[in-house]
């Protein structure tokens, strides 16, 4: 008697080897997966958090984001923990420093810009906080996308471009609607992790911790 087929996966999602369906990108590199059930998706309310995510974002604009999250660990200690506080004071010779860094992407002008972009975060803190203010473009909470498909998800939103057109009236530099949309998904503020993976409704649920 032949062996039972495992049953197909719904459309738009990947069955794993540990029976779990996921969504597509992360394909099957450990790295990718772990970063896909542990942090892509998961509501972040924290300033400093929301901070390194979009300059990391930033930095990855031209490449791939896969690339940066391998160098993650190699930026934190570079720009010393994100903390904006630290980053502001960073003057030329910091900068010529983080040029010659082989660990993280040595681009000059996403380096200064994540300088400019640490003054924004530090002066939104005083104004009732960063992550209040960038939560703010989705009314505090996430965005439940229920999307099936990766074909349906888009590459911005009415939402992106409100806060890329803010944060570029600040001075914000690397934070176009289509930087920004990823960032929205991977930091919660849009839930996009497809409805057949395992993910979403996990996701969905701690909807229910914002702070505000």
């Amino acid at each position: 008697m032949p062996a039972a087929k495992k049953p197909a996966p719904p459309p738009g999602v990947h069955r794993h080897d540990d029976g779990r369906h996921r969504c597509p990108w992360p394909g099957v590199d450990p790295l990718y997966v772990a970063y896909h059930d542990e942090e892509w998706g998961a509501p972040e309310w924290d300033d400093r958090a929301l901070f390194e995510k979009l300059v990391l974002d930033g930095f990855q604009a031209g490449l791939s984001w896969i690339t940066i999250l391998r160098k993650r660990e190699a930026f934190r200690a570079a720009f010393d923990g994100f903390e904006p506080e630290r980053i502001v004071r960073y003057d030329s010779a910091k900068v010529a420093a983080l040029m010659g860094d082989a660990g993280i992407v040595r681009n000059r002008a996403k380096i200064e810009a994540t300088i400019k972009l640490a003054h924004i975060a530090l002066d939104l803190n005083q104004q009732g906080g960063f992550a209040r203010h960038l939560w703010s473009f989705v009314d505090g909470r996430p965005i439940d996308g229920g999307r099936r498909s990766m074909r349906d998800i888009p590459p911005e939103t009415a939402a992106s471009l409100a806060m890329s057109k803010d944060l570029r009236a600040r001075g914000a530099r690397f934070v176009g609607p289509t930087i920004v949309y990823a960032f929205m998904q991977a930091t919660g503020m849009v839930n996009d992790h497809l409805a057949d993976c395992h993910r979403h409704a996990a996701c969905a649920a701690l909807a229910k911790d914002a702070p505000w």
